[in-house]
Protein backbone atom coordinates (compact mmCIF):
# COMPACT_ATOMS: atom_id res chain seq x y z
CA UNK A 1 0.00 0.00 0.00
CA UNK A 2 1.02 3.95 -0.78
CA UNK A 3 2.03 5.80 2.60
CA UNK A 4 3.95 8.82 3.43
CA UNK A 5 6.81 8.07 5.73
CA UNK A 6 10.00 9.55 6.88
CA UNK A 7 13.36 7.84 6.92
CA UNK A 8 14.62 10.57 8.77
CA UNK A 9 13.81 13.72 10.92
CA UNK A 10 13.93 17.22 9.54
CA UNK A 11 11.92 19.51 6.96
CA UNK A 12 9.18 18.72 4.62
CA UNK A 13 11.87 17.94 1.82
CA UNK A 14 12.14 14.37 3.74
CA UNK A 15 8.66 12.87 3.74
CA UNK A 16 8.04 10.32 0.59
CA UNK A 17 5.78 8.19 -0.93
CA UNK A 18 6.71 4.72 -0.46
CA UNK A 19 5.07 0.86 -0.95
CA UNK A 20 4.76 -0.74 2.48
CA UNK A 21 3.47 -3.78 4.08
CA UNK A 22 -0.86 -3.76 5.02
CA UNK A 23 -0.69 -3.81 8.36
CA UNK A 24 -3.11 -6.63 10.11
CA UNK A 25 -4.90 -5.75 13.53
CA UNK A 26 -4.13 -6.66 16.49
CA UNK A 27 -6.29 -6.64 19.74
CA UNK A 28 -8.25 -3.66 20.54
CA UNK A 29 -7.31 -2.47 17.09
CA UNK A 30 -9.06 -1.53 13.87
CA UNK A 31 -7.55 -1.56 10.25
CA UNK A 32 -9.56 1.23 8.57
CA UNK A 33 -9.43 1.22 4.55
CA UNK A 34 -8.41 5.46 4.69
CA UNK A 35 -10.60 7.77 2.58
CA UNK A 36 -8.63 10.72 3.61
CA UNK A 37 -6.39 12.22 6.36
CA UNK A 38 -6.37 15.51 8.20
CA UNK A 39 -2.75 17.62 7.95
CA UNK A 40 -1.47 19.13 11.10
CA UNK A 41 1.14 21.00 13.25
CA UNK A 42 1.24 18.11 15.75
CA UNK A 43 2.52 16.34 12.25
CA UNK A 44 5.24 18.71 11.56
CA UNK A 45 6.22 17.99 15.39
CA UNK A 46 6.63 14.35 14.54
CA UNK A 47 8.08 15.05 11.46
CA UNK A 48 10.97 17.44 12.67
CA UNK A 49 10.98 15.59 16.06
CA UNK A 50 10.10 17.97 18.07
CA UNK A 51 6.88 16.54 19.93
CA UNK A 52 6.79 14.90 22.71
CA UNK A 53 6.96 11.49 22.01
CA UNK A 54 9.52 9.51 20.67
CA UNK A 55 9.74 7.43 17.94
CA UNK A 56 11.34 5.18 15.97
CA UNK A 57 12.07 5.56 12.54
CA UNK A 58 10.60 4.91 9.65
CA UNK A 59 7.46 6.67 10.43
CA UNK A 60 3.86 7.00 8.58
CA UNK A 61 3.01 10.39 9.36
CA UNK A 62 -0.39 11.11 10.08
CA UNK A 63 -3.22 10.75 12.99
CA UNK A 64 -6.73 12.40 12.32
CA UNK A 65 -8.17 10.06 9.63
CA UNK A 66 -11.43 9.41 8.16
CA UNK A 67 -12.57 5.80 6.14
CA UNK A 68 -14.14 2.19 6.05
CA UNK A 69 -13.40 -0.49 8.14
CA UNK A 70 -11.57 -3.23 6.49
CA UNK A 71 -11.34 -5.36 9.50
CA UNK A 72 -10.81 -5.80 13.32
CA UNK A 73 -8.76 -7.78 15.82
CA UNK A 74 -9.50 -9.66 18.73
CA UNK A 75 -11.90 -8.08 21.22
CA UNK A 76 -13.28 -5.55 19.08
CA UNK A 77 -16.88 -5.46 19.80
CA UNK A 78 -18.03 -1.68 18.51
CA UNK A 79 -17.40 -1.90 14.70
CA UNK A 80 -17.51 -4.65 12.07
CA UNK A 81 -16.04 -4.19 8.69
CA UNK A 82 -18.04 -1.69 6.24
CA UNK A 83 -18.80 0.77 8.91
CA UNK A 84 -17.84 4.29 8.31
CA UNK A 85 -15.47 5.95 10.59
CA UNK A 86 -13.18 8.70 11.94
CA UNK A 87 -10.96 9.68 15.06
CA UNK A 88 -7.38 9.56 15.36
CA UNK A 89 -5.11 6.28 15.11
CA UNK A 90 -2.72 6.19 17.83
CA UNK A 91 -1.89 7.75 21.37
CA UNK A 92 1.43 8.34 18.82
CA UNK A 93 -0.33 10.08 16.58
CA UNK A 94 1.11 8.13 13.42
CA UNK A 95 0.27 5.82 10.72
CA UNK A 96 -2.55 8.12 9.04
CA UNK A 97 -1.44 9.38 5.54
CA UNK A 98 -1.65 5.73 4.14
CA UNK A 99 -4.05 3.85 2.36
CA UNK A 100 -4.64 1.84 5.65
CA UNK A 101 -3.94 2.49 8.96
CA UNK A 102 -4.33 0.81 12.22
CA UNK A 103 -6.70 2.48 14.67
CA UNK A 104 -7.24 2.14 18.08
CA UNK A 105 -10.57 1.03 18.66
CA UNK A 106 -11.30 3.70 21.74
CA UNK A 107 -9.97 6.18 19.64
CA UNK A 108 -12.18 6.19 16.57
CA UNK A 109 -16.13 6.79 16.42
CA UNK A 110 -19.20 5.99 13.77
CA UNK A 111 -18.67 9.13 11.12
CA UNK A 112 -21.75 11.31 11.16
CA UNK A 113 -23.59 10.23 8.01
CA UNK A 114 -23.48 14.40 7.32
CA UNK A 115 -20.24 14.71 6.88
CA UNK A 116 -17.85 12.82 3.88
CA UNK A 117 -15.02 11.76 4.34
CA UNK A 118 -12.60 14.99 3.74
CA UNK A 119 -14.33 16.83 6.28
CA UNK A 120 -14.50 14.05 9.00
CA UNK A 121 -11.39 13.97 8.56
CA UNK A 122 -10.96 17.72 9.61
CA UNK A 123 -12.27 17.28 12.44
CA UNK A 124 -11.39 15.11 15.48
CA UNK A 125 -8.34 16.62 16.97
CA UNK A 126 -9.00 20.50 16.61
CA UNK A 127 -12.80 19.72 17.36
CA UNK A 128 -11.73 17.67 20.68
CA UNK A 129 -9.37 20.09 21.62
CA UNK A 130 -11.88 23.02 21.70
CA UNK A 131 -14.31 20.59 23.45
CA UNK A 132 -11.74 19.99 26.51
CA UNK A 133 -10.56 23.15 26.45
CA UNK A 134 -14.05 24.44 26.90
CA UNK A 135 -15.83 22.18 29.25
CA UNK A 136 -13.74 19.77 30.70
CA UNK A 137 -10.89 22.53 31.75
CA UNK A 138 -12.01 25.86 32.08
CA UNK A 139 -15.77 24.01 33.08
CA UNK A 140 -17.80 27.08 31.25
CA UNK A 141 -21.32 27.12 31.90
CA UNK A 142 -24.66 28.93 30.55
CA UNK A 143 -24.21 32.74 31.17
CA UNK A 144 -20.27 32.57 31.35
CA UNK A 145 -17.77 34.27 28.71
CA UNK A 146 -15.20 33.25 26.83
CA UNK A 147 -12.52 35.17 25.06
CA UNK A 148 -10.90 32.81 22.10
CA UNK A 149 -8.26 33.94 20.62
CA UNK A 150 -7.72 32.34 17.21
CA UNK A 151 -10.99 32.18 16.65
CA UNK A 152 -10.78 31.80 12.94
CA UNK A 153 -8.28 29.02 13.58
CA UNK A 154 -9.04 25.14 13.08
CA UNK A 155 -9.33 25.09 17.07
CA UNK A 156 -10.56 28.49 17.56
CA UNK A 157 -13.63 28.36 14.99
CA UNK A 158 -14.44 25.10 16.89
CA UNK A 159 -14.19 26.68 20.36
CA UNK A 160 -16.72 29.62 19.19
CA UNK A 161 -19.44 27.27 17.65
CA UNK A 162 -19.09 24.59 20.76
CA UNK A 163 -19.26 28.13 23.19
CA UNK A 164 -22.29 29.49 21.60
CA UNK A 165 -24.67 26.31 21.16
CA UNK A 166 -23.74 25.66 24.92
CA UNK A 167 -25.31 29.48 25.97
CA UNK A 168 -21.64 31.05 26.56
CA UNK A 169 -21.12 34.24 25.45
CA UNK A 170 -18.24 34.41 23.21
CA UNK A 171 -15.15 37.44 22.86
CA UNK A 172 -12.98 36.75 19.60
CA UNK A 173 -10.08 37.87 18.20
CA UNK A 174 -9.13 37.56 14.52
CA UNK A 175 -7.62 39.01 11.47
CA UNK A 176 -9.22 41.82 9.41
CA UNK A 177 -9.80 38.91 6.45
CA UNK A 178 -11.42 36.59 8.84
CA UNK A 179 -13.63 39.02 10.87
CA UNK A 180 -17.19 38.12 9.17
CA UNK A 181 -16.24 34.84 9.19
CA UNK A 182 -15.58 34.74 13.39
CA UNK A 183 -18.98 36.41 13.22
CA UNK A 184 -20.99 33.83 11.50
CA UNK A 185 -19.59 31.20 13.46
CA UNK A 186 -21.63 33.36 16.64
CA UNK A 187 -18.92 35.68 18.04
CA UNK A 188 -20.87 37.75 20.35
CA UNK A 189 -17.92 40.51 20.23
CA UNK A 190 -15.17 40.33 17.02
CA UNK A 191 -11.96 41.68 17.94
CA UNK A 192 -9.44 42.57 14.62
CA UNK A 193 -6.28 42.20 16.40
CA UNK A 194 -4.47 44.23 13.88
CA UNK A 195 -6.11 47.40 15.38
CA UNK A 196 -7.41 46.74 18.78
CA UNK A 197 -6.31 45.78 21.44
CA UNK A 198 -8.36 42.70 23.04
CA UNK A 199 -7.86 44.51 26.83
CA UNK A 200 -10.39 47.19 25.55
CA UNK A 201 -13.38 45.16 24.70
CA UNK A 202 -12.92 41.87 27.28
CA UNK A 203 -12.96 42.66 31.07
CA UNK A 204 -13.32 39.98 33.65
CA UNK A 205 -13.96 37.08 31.83
CA UNK A 206 -14.47 33.61 33.31
CA UNK A 207 -11.94 32.24 31.22
CA UNK A 208 -9.59 32.86 28.09
CA UNK A 209 -9.16 29.78 25.40
CA UNK A 210 -5.81 30.23 24.19
CA UNK A 211 -4.43 29.59 20.69
CA UNK A 212 -2.26 31.84 20.24
CA UNK A 213 0.32 31.85 22.85
CA UNK A 214 3.26 34.00 23.31
CA UNK A 215 2.17 38.00 24.29
CA UNK A 216 -1.11 37.50 23.45
CA UNK A 217 -1.25 34.38 26.29
CA UNK A 218 0.57 37.30 28.81
CA UNK A 219 -1.87 39.91 28.26
CA UNK A 220 -4.66 37.91 28.65
CA UNK A 221 -4.15 36.82 32.86
CA UNK A 222 -5.17 40.68 32.98
CA UNK A 223 -8.36 39.92 31.47
CA UNK A 224 -9.89 37.30 33.38
CA UNK A 225 -11.77 37.35 36.88
CA UNK A 226 -10.51 35.70 39.81
CA UNK A 227 -11.33 32.41 40.19
CA UNK A 228 -11.38 32.09 36.34
CA UNK A 229 -9.17 30.24 33.82
CA UNK A 230 -6.86 30.08 31.21
CA UNK A 231 -6.42 27.13 29.29
CA UNK A 232 -3.73 27.06 26.64
CA UNK A 233 -3.03 24.33 23.71
CA UNK A 234 -0.30 26.28 22.52
CA UNK A 235 2.85 25.20 24.77
CA UNK A 236 3.26 24.69 28.90
CA UNK A 237 2.79 27.67 31.05
CA UNK A 238 5.46 27.77 33.68
CA UNK A 239 4.60 29.21 36.68
CA UNK A 240 6.43 32.04 37.04
CA UNK A 241 4.62 33.18 33.62
CA UNK A 242 1.55 33.05 35.78
CA UNK A 243 0.91 36.62 37.19
CA UNK A 244 -2.17 35.88 38.87
CA UNK A 245 -2.27 33.29 41.90
CA UNK A 246 -5.90 33.43 41.91
CA UNK A 247 -6.10 32.21 37.78
CA UNK A 248 -5.37 28.58 37.07
CA UNK A 249 -3.37 28.06 33.88
CA UNK A 250 -3.63 25.05 32.72
CA UNK A 251 -1.63 23.43 28.97
CA UNK A 252 -3.02 20.18 28.18
CA UNK A 253 -2.36 17.20 25.27
CA UNK A 254 -5.12 16.34 23.62
CA UNK A 255 -7.07 12.84 24.10
CA UNK A 256 -9.09 11.93 21.29
CA UNK A 257 -11.29 9.28 22.60
CA UNK A 258 -14.49 7.31 21.11
CA UNK A 259 -16.34 8.80 23.96
CA UNK A 260 -15.70 12.38 23.26
CA UNK A 261 -16.09 12.36 19.38
CA UNK A 262 -20.21 10.52 20.03
CA UNK A 263 -20.58 13.65 21.76
CA UNK A 264 -19.22 15.73 19.15
CA UNK A 265 -21.06 13.53 16.23
CA UNK A 266 -24.44 14.19 17.16
CA UNK A 267 -24.01 18.42 16.75
CA UNK A 268 -22.77 17.76 13.11
CA UNK A 269 -25.47 15.69 12.35
CA UNK A 270 -27.95 18.73 13.38
CA UNK A 271 -25.74 21.21 11.72
CA UNK A 272 -24.76 22.91 14.77
CA UNK A 273 -21.37 22.93 13.96
CA UNK A 274 -19.80 23.05 10.68
CA UNK A 275 -16.11 21.87 9.75
CA UNK A 276 -13.88 23.98 7.58
CA UNK A 277 -11.75 22.18 5.41
CA UNK A 278 -9.23 24.16 3.43
CA UNK A 279 -6.92 22.67 0.86
CA UNK A 280 -7.12 19.35 -0.30
CA UNK A 281 -4.44 17.77 -1.88
CA UNK A 282 -3.60 13.76 -3.12
CA UNK A 283 -1.29 11.70 -0.81
CA UNK A 284 1.17 12.41 -2.76
CA UNK A 285 1.14 15.77 -2.15
CA UNK A 286 1.94 15.65 1.66
CA UNK A 287 5.45 17.16 1.23
CA UNK A 288 3.44 20.26 -0.31
CA UNK A 289 0.78 19.84 2.75
CA UNK A 290 3.50 20.19 5.34
CA UNK A 291 5.44 23.28 3.21
CA UNK A 292 1.61 24.59 3.38
CA UNK A 293 2.13 24.15 7.42
CA UNK A 294 5.22 25.70 7.58
CA UNK A 295 3.76 28.71 5.70
CA UNK A 296 3.31 28.45 1.88
CA UNK A 297 -0.26 29.91 1.03
CA UNK A 298 -3.01 27.58 1.29
CA UNK A 299 -6.78 28.30 2.00
CA UNK A 300 -8.65 29.09 5.52
CA UNK A 301 -9.39 25.67 7.51
CA UNK A 302 -7.37 22.36 7.78
CA UNK A 303 -5.72 20.80 5.04
CA UNK A 304 -6.58 17.20 4.34
CA UNK A 305 -5.37 14.53 2.13
CA UNK A 306 -7.98 12.93 -0.11
CA UNK A 307 -6.82 9.42 -0.55
CA UNK A 308 -9.61 8.75 -2.61
CA UNK A 309 -11.19 11.26 -5.30
CA UNK A 310 -14.07 12.11 -4.08
CA UNK A 311 -13.55 11.26 -0.67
Amino acid sequence: MRAAVIDRFGPPEVISIADVPRPEPAAGQVLVQVHAAGVGYWDALIREAKSVVSLALPITLGSDIAGIVDSVGPGVSDFQPGDQVYGVTNADFVGGYAEYALASAGMIARKPASLNFCEAASVPVVAVTAWQMLFEYADLKVGQTALVHGAAGNVGAYAVQLAKRAGIRVIATAGPRDLDYVRALGADVVIDYSTQRFEDAARNVDAVIDTAGGDTRQRSFAVIKSGGTLVSAVSPIPADQNPRPDVKAIFFLVEVTQARLNQLSPLFEKGELKPDVGTVLPLEAARAAHLMLAGMPHKRGKIVLDLREGA
